[in-house]
This record gives structure tokens, sequence and C-alpha cells, in this order.
């Protein structure tokens, strides 16, 4: 039976599910570990080894798909980590990745020797990290932070939780959302010793979630920080394997946050930020005393920007950082600037020796990966625009590689086998600038089309600042296409706040105005019909989720007099319902100034809307909760205006493997008459 596209692109999630990812190079550089499902329509994701001599591929861990029911740990880790995969869920490797540690359905493996091993640990089990000397697995079950060896004994608890609102070992909610932080424990080299964050979440607000579609199933509490309100308290603590244990000394009545740990042969550094986020700290840490003293330290008036992967530290010691500097965001060694203004780093792979390998850009479709060293100097590895990124060691550089011809992972030669399906819509994209701020902008027409042929027009943005949505990736546009397919003219733009453009523009989402976001979609908008007359303004249309969810229902509600139907997904629609790191980054603190966050949000705007609205929410959502589009849903319904709502039933924030677009194409056409 033929397979509808909307129906195919849930079932290979996006067309990603067989292609190989997580990659961890050996310390010679001659193996290649990695995940990978066996097929474009297999969920189950097995451990991998490639032979980078002899292009052998072997199958290390295939513990299947171990379908019973997740615990909410395991739920909350996927969710925040965007995984709606099954089979081995996450893996690590000792110093030599000759040990690693992998988990299915909740339960531990070890692969040593090419022998595949279940440990008699407790289950469910969460977060298991193998330590660098290969002896033993750190590991979480309902909040108590153990230890087991790798040969099966030992386990035994090394932190219990006082109270069931405490965890050791696990990233707090917007540690995982918001900072990029999905870890709590982290091995001392020697594999002595382990850098613990204790999380202590009682303070923070309790919120349920319910399933209107399982009445006899009680809701669920969870622990939500919305802006304005308490945040877990979180410490770092140093324990011993033999039992010693001391805390870190921060000072967390200023720095409230933790960034991230890293241990190395230098010893232990744990990067800090204060509740503003205007203060970043790069602490070095005294394992044996929890004393600190400052590194280095970033400060900004809008807030510090936590790069991805950074810090890290040279064989010498030198520490690698980023430093915003007027228009570019630099990479510093040891202090000093060693890239050139213009190019904007974006995160760092790797430290491979004196090589560090890191992407950067000087043109925001694009990413590339470069690598610099005293002696080299600095140079660029990848040419071809797309989006680049990879990992290396002991010289074997992993290239992973997104454009617009397609994705390819490569290897000292080798290329990694890509078992994804193909998509049969291939996005015809061309890439422009638009306005006098040139807007970064896609634009994509029916497969069939011909010029002089009206169009109704689609705007497809995203418009937040965590992502950009015009890259030159042609997986990021299959929904875009396939939508052009259907008789629309689909505009994609990146405005002012998206990332890519260095930290000045980044700094035009400060106090976030809705007048700014909207005005550079309609920029983008007449822009691109004042080159193609055939876009008809008269139908226009705008879909986006998340934060474009927000940008859509925005555009019906305060600019009706251009867009005329939108469908928004899981939007923020109350701006103090959203968690504190992400929210008080951009508009403040509530509790000193409410003002930014009473303009951004929606529910006041319910009298205006004139337009066609579709609300799309999960009821499981745990990121966005569906109380933001129940309240704008009620504030429409008291205000006369109608108003449609797809409910979702046991959906989370990510889309479900489920055909979304088929409703909203036929929302769109009846609305627009397209």
């Amino acid at each position: 039976m033929l397979v509808s596209f909307p129906r195919m692109l849930s079932r290979t999630q996006g067309f990603t599910l067989g292609r190989p990812h997580r990659f961890t190079v050996s310390p010679d550089g001659t193996r290649l570990v990695f995940l990978r499902s066996r097929g474009g329509e297999d969920r189950v994701r097995r451990l991998w080894e490639l032979d980078l001599v002899t292009g052998e591929e072997r199958l290390l861990a295939d513990p299947g798909a171990r379908g019973r029911g997740m615990s909410a740990a395991e739920r909350a880790r996927r969710e925040r980590q965007r995984d709606r995969s099954a089979g081995v869920s996450g893996y690590t490797a000792d110093q030599g990745v000759r040990v690693l540690a992998c988990t299915a359905g909740e339960k531990l493996y070890v692969v040593a020797d090419g022998d595949t091993r279940e440990m008699a640990a407790r289950t469910p089990l969460t977060d298991a990290t193998v330590s660098p000397d290969g002896s033993a697995v750190a590991y979480v079950h309902d909040g108590e932070l153990r230890l087991i060896g790798t040969d099966g004994t030992d386990d035994r608890a090394l932190a219990s939780p006082e109270h069931a609102d405490i965890t050791y070992g696990l990233a707090e909610h917007v540690a995982a959302e918001s900072m990029d932080r999905t870890r709590g424990l982290w091995w001392s080299p020697d594999g002595r010793r382990l850098a613990v964050a204790r999380v202590d979440n009682s303070p923070v607000e309790v919120w349920h979630l319910s399933d209107p579609a399982e009445p006899t199933r009680a809701p669920t509490a969870q622990r939500y920080p919305r802006a304005g309100t308490a945040n877990a308290v979180v410490d770092l603590l140093v324990l011993d394997r033999e039992g010693g244990r001391r805390t870190v000394d921060f000072g967390w009545a200023d720095y409230e946050y933790l960034v991230d740990v890293v241990w190395d042969e230098h010893g232990l550094l744990a990067v800090v930020q204060n509740r503003p986020q205007t203060t970043m700290r790069v602490l070095a840490v005294d394992p044996f005393t929890g004393r600190t003293e400052v590194l280095a330290e970033a400060s900004d008036p809008a807030w510090t920007t936590i790069v991805p992967g950074f810090p890290g530290r040279t064989p010498s010691g030198s520490l690698v950082w980023t430093e915003d500097r007027g228009e570019t965001r630099f990479l510093t060694v040891g202090g000093e600037s060693v890239t050139p203004p213009g190019l904007q780093v974006s995160s760092l792979c790797a430290i491979d020796g004196d090589t560090v390998l890191f992407t950067a850009s000087s043109e925001p479709t694009e990413r590339h990966l470069w690598t610099w060293s005293a002696a080299e100097g600095l140079r660029r590895l990848t040419t071809e625009p797309g989006l680049h990124t990879g990992s290396r060691a002991g010289g074997a550089t992993v290239i992973s590689s997104a454009t617009l011809s397609g994705t390819r992972v490569t290897c000292s030669g080798r290329t990694v086998k890509d078992l994804a399906l193909s998509s049969p819509v291939v996005p015809k994209v061309s890439l422009l600038r638009a306005g006098r701020r040139d807007l970064r902008t896609a634009v994509l027409f029916p497969a069939v089309w011909q010029r002089g042929e009206r169009l109704p027009v689609l705007m497809d943005p995203y418009g937040g600042p965590a992502a950009q949505r015009v890259v030159a990736d042609r997986a990021r546009f299959y929904s875009s296409q396939w939508f052009a397919d259907q008789g629309f003219a689909v505009v994609v733009a990146d405005g002012r706040g998206t990332p890519g453009r260095g930290p000045k523009w980044e700094r035009e989402a400060h106090g976030r105005s809705a007048k700014k976001l909207l005005d550079d979609q309609v920029e983008a908008l007449e822009t691109v019909a004042a080159r193609y007359p055939e876009l008809d303004l008269n139908r226009v249309g705008i879909r986006g989720w998340s934060a474009g969810g927000y940008l859509a229902a925005l555009a019906v509600l305060r600019r009706p007099d251009v867009f005329h139907a939108a469908v928004a997904g899981a939007p923020v629609t109350d701006m103090r319902l959203y968690d504190t790191h992400w929210q008080e980054r951009y508009l403040g603190d509530p509790r000193l100034d409410p003002t930014p966050y009473e303009e951004a949000s929606l529910i006041a705007d319910a009298p205006l809307l004139d337009r066609p609205l579709l609300l799309i929410h999960g009821l499981s959502d745990d990121n966005v909760y569906p109380v933001h589009t129940m309240r704008l849903s009620a504030a429409l319904l008291a205000a006369g205006k109608p108003h449609t709502v797809l409910p979702l039933p046991g959906a989370s924030h990510m889309p479900p493997d489920t055909d979304l677009l088929t409703p909203e194409l036929r929302f769109l056409r009846d609305a627009l008459r397209a």
C-alpha cells in the first residue's frame, strides 16, 4: 500500500531512523563507536563499531527494544534530549574505548572484550557512566547514586536522597531543558572520585499533568520552575569511591546555576552563572577541600551565552573558552583570541592533543568544522555549504555533514553507513537575504509550478532564539516543500535574535519584543513578494511549533492585516508560565518588572482575534504545559471568538509519530480558500 508523505515522515521520525550518530573515536584513532538502528523505519538503536583500518563494521550491543513502560525519570530524560527512539538510549566509554556501558529498557549492559553482558544493577536506572579506568559504572536509581563493578560485583549506594524531592547524579529541569547540561555526574580521570550534582527540588512549584484519555490514571505531579519562582537548589559534591564526601563552595546565593563540570588531567572545573545570567564564571575546584578560585569570567548587561561544549583545556593546561566582543564570538585559548572578527564560534567538538576541533561560520546559513593548534594555526575542514559537526581522537576526525544535497558521515577516509530512507519529497530551496537587515530567508515553490501562476503564501518560521530554520540543510525543509507541493509558496525567515549571526544579533532578543518578531516576518514576506509578484498577499497563512507556535498565534492576533490564518503548535501564550532560566534570560525577573511579560503574552489579545486559528497541543507536554493553549482557548471563548483546538492525548512537546500535516493542510486550505 502506498504510504503518504506525512505518514512516512512520522514513521521515519523525519527520515532520521537508520542514521548513525553519537560518535566516539578510540584514542589511537583506529576505531569508531556509534549508535544506529537497522533501517529507516526501525526505532531500536544499537551500538556499533567501525574498524577504521579495515572498514569492517561490527555490532557491539543489541539489547532489543525492551518495550516495558518507562519510569518518570527516563521519560523526562528522553524528553529533554528530544529522543523518541527505543533500544540503546545512551552509552559511555572508558579512556581506551575498550569498555562501554549502555542502557536499554532502563537496564544496564557492559560491553568488554567483544562480549555484551546485562548487569545485575537495580532497575529502572538512568545516566549510567563508566569510569575512565573501566572498572565500575555509576548510575542513578530512584534518585540514588549507585556504583557497580563492570564484573557485576559490588553494587552499592554512594549517595542516597534524604527525601523524595532530592536526587543525586541527575540534571535538574532547567539544566537539561535550557542550559544544554544533561548530565549530573563526572568521573575523575583516575576513576577514584566522582563530582556529583545534588538537586533539591523541594522549593520548586508542583504542577500536574493528566491524561483525559485515561480517566482512571492519577495525575502526574512534577516540579516545574516557572519564571519568577524558586529554582531547585543545586550543590556539587565530590564523592570518593570509598565513601568520603565534600561539598564545593560556590557561594550559591549569587551563582544559582551550575552550567557544566569538566574533570580532566589538570583538575576539576565548574562553570556557574548568576540568576540574572549576566555573569558566568569558570572555577577551579580543589576536590579535596571544596574550595574554588576564579579562572575566567564573562559578563554582559543582557546575558552571558552558554556555548555548547565549552570549556576545555589543552594538554598544557590552557583554558579553551569563548569571548563575545563587538559583533563576534571568538575562540580563546589561554585568554587569547585565536579566531578572526566575523567568524562566529558555535560549539567545541573535541580537544585532541594540541588540536582544538570546533564549529564556526561567517555565514549564518552554514556551520563549518575548523581546527586550531599552536603549530598549524586555524584550518577549515569543510567547504560545501551546510551544517557540519564532528568529533576527534588519535588524529582521526569524524565529519558529519548535512547539506542541501544530503547527509554524510566520514572518518579517516571511511564512510559510515547511513541506513535512513530517502524522502520522496525533495526540497528545492532558494536562500536569499531579505530587507535592510539581510534576514536569511528560504523560499520554496511547488515542484511543478510555472511562473505567473498565483499562489497563496505559507510562512513557516521558528523565530525563537533557540534555533535557526534557514540553513543549507535539505532535511530542515521536507515539510515546507510538502506544503509547497500542495499549492503554496512557502517562506521561511530567521528574524532578529536567532543564532548564528554573532552576539550583537542574538541579543536583539533581549526584551523579546513582539513587534520586532512580527516586523521581521513582514519584511521577509514583502521582500519575497517584490521578487515574486505571483505571491497572493491576500491569502497568507502562518504555521509553527513551540516558539514558532507563539509567533503564529501572535501574527493573527496583532497583524491580521497581513496574516489571514494560523496554525499554532505547542505555543507559549503566557510568558510567566515558562521556565526560569530560559524566560528570565530574555524578559528579566517578573518579580522585579512584569511589563515585558505582559507585553509579550497573548491572553489579553484574545478579543482581537478575527482570523481562523488552529491550536495544537500535546496533553503530556512537560516543557510548554497544555495550560498555555487551554488558557488562550478559554480567553477566546470568553471573548466570543471562534477557533479550533486539536488536543493530542499522551503527546509531549515533541510532535508525535503521527500525521499532523494533513489536518494542518485542510485547515489552511479552508481558511485561505486555497
